[in-house]
């Protein structure tokens, strides 16, 4: 059987519910609860005074993000300059050097280049539906950090995940996802799921009706993103021949314990509550089950406030307003992570 008909059927899979979850799996009712609201605001009234443009222009600031990475792995330039413009702080022309060693991906597994196409044209799309359902209020693309410096957002959330080392000072060690299909899969790995879970808690917020279901079809089409990265990594990682077997699972392959050190990152810094699930399989009652769907116990995709977003893209547990990918900050009025620390 060919590696790509493997994939069809473990994207097949995903619609078979678990009829049992991890432990240690919490359920996050109570993430967008009326009062201190799904992003996290001091106060009802704060909650009340976001605006949808406000949210909207939250998760355009995400779209952005996303949008450079497939971009650059893809064509190897950033998004186009038009669908950048707008209120706030723009794209400087220093701040390209954030990009350094960001290229276009060579390719060597014709499924995934076809995957990472297809999702930098709906990251694209995404910026500028966004971008045109805002308007004037459309803030601008802020400075972004998709390269491979050794300092750079990607360095710094790998060495965070204990996949890279720091290094020496004359020989400090970065983290390239552009360097190989898997890399970028990690690469893709660590925005994906952030995204399902930052568009879910803004919905509460969202007061207009036609907005709703919009962010809806956004989200959806998010969620397959993560499903496409999520199989192809579980199904890269548990190996040929031993696909599915127990001695795959005994021998943690790299790429199952990389992606997993992500999420156990991401989960450090938005908060004391697990808001996150690796890849690696189960063994349950029945045998093997696969974890290519995160969800609560009651089979929902649970929900992150826009400061635990915030969190994780600025790589810090702390309330700041800039950092990781975002060096100079989103633009907008939603700009400040939690306090984690």
């Amino acid at each position: 059987m060919t590696e790509s008909v493997h994939l069809i059927e473990a994207l097949d899979a995903r619609v078979e519910r678990r009829n049992e979850r991890r432990d240690f799996f919490k359920a996050v009712v109570g993430t967008a609860a009326v009062g201190a609201g799904a992003f996290a605001f001091a106060s009802a009234a704060q909650a009340q005074a976001v605006t949808d443009n406000d949210v909207l222009n939250f998760a355009l600031n995400l779209e952005y993000l996303e949008a450079n990475f497939y971009y650059y792995a893809v064509f190897g330039t950033p998004i186009p300059a038009a669908s950048t413009t707008g209120v706030g702080t723009p794209v400087l022309t220093t701040s390209l050097a954030l990009n350094a060693g960001a290229r276009a991906v060579t390719f060597t597994d014709p499924v995934v280049a076809q995957y990472a196409r297809e999702i930098a044209a709906d990251e694209l799309a995404h910026v500028n539906f966004l971008r045109a359902a805002l308007t004037s209020a459309a803030v601008a693309q802020p400075a972004i950090d998709v390269g491979i410096t050794p300092n750079g957002a990607f360095s710094s959330a790998a060495r965070a995940a204990g996949l890279i080392g720091a290094g020496t000072a004359a020989a400090p060690t970065f983290f390239d996802p552009y360097a190989s299909d898997e890399n970028f899969l990690l690469g893709a790995f660590i925005f994906e799921d952030v995204g399902v879970t930052a568009y879910k808690g803004a919905a509460p917020l969202i007061t207009n009706k036609t907005y709703l279901e919009a962010a809806a079809g956004i989200l959806a089409v998010e969620a397959y993103h993560a499903a496409i990265v999520r199989t192809v990594l579980y199904r890269k990682g548990m190996g040929t021949p031993a696909f599915g077997t127990t001695a795959a699972v005994a021998a943690q392959p790299a790429l199952l314990t990389s992606a997993d050190k992500i999420s156990d990152a991401r989960d450090s810094l938005d908060g004391t509550t697990d808001l996150d699930q690796g890849i690696s399989p189960i063994t349950t009652g029945t045998g093997l089950q696969s974890n290519i769907v995160p969800l609560d116990p009651s089979g929902l995709a649970y929900s992150r406030s826009a400061a635990q977003v915030l969190n994780i893209v600025y790589l810090n547990k702390a309330a700041v307003t800039l950092g990781g990918f975002f060096p100079a900050g989103v633009n907008g009025s939603i700009k400040t992570s939690a306090n984690n620390a």
